[in-house]
């Protein structure tokens, strides 16, 4: 690994629908390695991995800030406060023309020492007058942050902010390996979402059981039709896997469709089956044939 290899944590925050989603989408795209949340990271969890030549940057989508109404809602915000201190870079994504803010969350801001791109989303929809009102009332908020204008939507300025962040980056190696996970199909990154939400909602050795393999990936006008299998060990794990009446593998279908949905920007139908391959992980030739060959 190169000296001046540099990695860090980025933290994505804002109020709800300014557009974080999209903008994870875009500066995720084509320079995705590896697109995991794993239970048991104790940072935050992962959503994006990207990786260059001489960087790595892991991103982390938060929820929109917001005044809890309920206890779910004060653990969202929980999260959001833990972010500003474990962020290397913080990304405070703005709506032009947006003046709303939490006071609470801006002091804070103005207390931490990471470095904060202020980013002005949506600015083909507004003009040059809007642009600089904006600038001056959200540097005035936070005098630290520098600012880049951008549209997610468009793909406008987001190589000026990917230069911003990459710069802010301390010197580090990489805090996950960097495999030529580039290389590999759309279908892989699609089993690994899936295979995420298997570890988030089934228990004990179910999700270390289950492989998934992404059998059909067909894309049709405003819509990408999936076909995936979920393969078990045991006639046990997979009754445990459709769950009473399917109710199991429908709450994981509606999961990790959401998940996929962001992921590839279109709307997707997802088909889930089960199927029990006895002991697959004692098997040297199901192994190869599920990729685990190569150091895979």
């Amino acid at each position: 690994m190169e000296q001046n290899h540099k990695a860090g944590f980025v933290n994505i925050i804002g109020n709800p629908n300014v557009g974080k989603s999209t903008l994870m989408n875009r500066l995720v795209g084509e320079r995705l390695s590896i697109i995991t949340a794993k239970a048991q990271t104790t940072r935050h969890r992962i959503k994006g991995i990207v990786n260059g030549d001489n960087y790595q940057i892991v991103y982390s989508d938060l929820p929109g800030i917001l005044t809890p109404a309920y206890k779910m809602q004060e653990m969202m915000m929980r999260f959001v406060d833990e972010s500003l201190q474990d962020a290397d870079v913080l990304l405070y994504l703005i709506e032009c023309g947006e003046t709303k803010y939490n006071e609470e969350i801006i002091q804070k801001l103005k207390n931490v020492s990471t470095p904060i791109l202020l980013v002005i989303n949506k600015i083909d929809k507004s003009d040059e007058a809007t642009i600089i009102s904006m600038r001056s009332y959200w540097l005035e908020l936070l005098p630290k942050a520098e600012i880049v204008e951008i549209s997610a939507l468009q793909n406008l300025n987001l190589d000026i902010l990917l230069q911003k962040i990459v710069e802010k980056l301390p010197p580090s190696p990489p805090y996950f390996p960097k495999d030529e996970l580039t290389d590999r199909p759309m279908r892989f990154f699609i089993s690994e979402i899936i295979r995420e939400k298997i570890l988030l909602q089934y228990k004990k050795e179910i999700p270390y059981s289950v492989e998934v393999v992404v059998e059909s990936f067909k894309e049709e006008e405003g819509l990408t039709r999936i076909g995936a299998v979920l393969y078990v060990e045991r006639e046990t794990q997979k009754m445990i896997i459709i769950g009473r009446k399917g109710v199991s593998i429908k709450q994981l279908g509606i999961t990790a469709r959401a998940d996929i949905e962001e992921f590839l920007g279109c709307h997707v139908f997802l088909d889930l089956s089960v199927k029990v391959l006895k002991d697959w992980r004692d098997s040297d030739l199901i192994m190869k044939r599920f990729g685990y060959n190569n150091n895979g």
